[in-house]
């Protein structure tokens, strides 16, 4: 029997997840054999086809999990909630746990790491990536996160010319520390697999 099956919206997101979940040191985890599958419909689908998607999987995954951002186009005002009771009413709730991200992934990327900087082609710019984002309205300061924090990665990557793709979130994955992500969601994933994972003390 396997570990872990994540259901995950797009690319993006299933880079992110599968680079992560090898970081089983870090996370305080023993190490998975998991899978993460992409969902073609997208954050729609897996809202509304995930829990049926993980039902059939119980006796095959040790468990699973339901990743996906909280904004799209038609999103519920707490996909979170809406999950949750929909794991419980199926009686997967013991075994499944959903992740929603809110806004989105992008959330995720912003730390006050510099391997954000490098992973979005700002090393050694003037001015820094954060400043730069303050000067041109799209991160407040004394402001944790950029308030719509996907934006903020499009432009930065526009302004260097650096195309948007999975690899920046694999290398992002990889080398930002977990402990300073503080994103509620993030924390409930560290702790979901912790208690399913955690390595024996």
């Amino acid at each position: 029997m396997n570990d872990l099956i994540c259901l995950v919206p797009d690319k993006n997101m299933e880079a992110a997840v599968s680079e992560l979940l090898k970081r089983h040191a870090a996370l305080k985890i023993r190490p998975l054999r998991a899978e993460v599958v992409v969902h073609p419909r997208r954050d729609p689908g897996v809202f509304r086809e995930g829990v049926e998607f993980m039902s059939p999987l119980r006796d095959k995954y040790q468990h699973g999990l339901l990743l996906l951002d909280a904004a799209w186009e038609g999103a519920p005002p707490d996909a979170q909630a809406a999950l949750d009771s929909e794991l419980a009413e199926a009686r997967l709730d013991d075994w499944a746990r959903a992740i929603v991200i809110a806004p989105e992934l992008e959330v995720w990327v912003w730390s006050d790491s510099p391997h954000v900087d490098e992973a979005l082609g700002w090393s050694g710019r003037e001015p820094a990536l954060r400043s730069w984002l303050t000067q041109n309205g799209l991160w407040e300061a004394e402001v944790p996160k950029p308030r719509d924090p996907k934006t903020a990665v499009e432009c930065a990557l526009w302004q260097v010319r650096k195309p948007r793709s999975s690899a920046i979130y694999r290398t992002l994955a990889q080398t930002v520390s977990v402990d300073r992500c503080q994103d509620s969601a993030f924390l409930r994933l560290r702790e979901t697999l912790q208690n399913w994972f955690g390595e024996a003390p």
